[in-house]
């Protein structure tokens, strides 16, 4: 049986801060600013239904500590 390929959209675009080595966000793990950033994109897209999202990409530019 093969699978469907399904259309992909991009609804939002999103990022977090970034700090200093040892600053405000240094306590802070990448998973719980990523909470915070897609909280943001779904108050921005009110009309996004959560329930019709598949997957979600996410990337890392500068990855140190946990999320390196």
């Amino acid at each position: 049986m093969s699978k469907q390929i399904q259309d992909a959209y991009i609804v939002a675009a999103a990022r977090t801060p970034v700090g200093k080595a040892r600053g405000a966000f240094r306590n802070t793990r990448p998973d719980d600013l990523l909470a915070h950033v897609l909280r943001g994109v779904m108050d921005r897209c009110p009309g996004l239904d959560p329930k019709r999202i598949g997957d979600v990409i996410v990337g890392c530019a500068m990855p140190e500590g946990e999320q390196g």
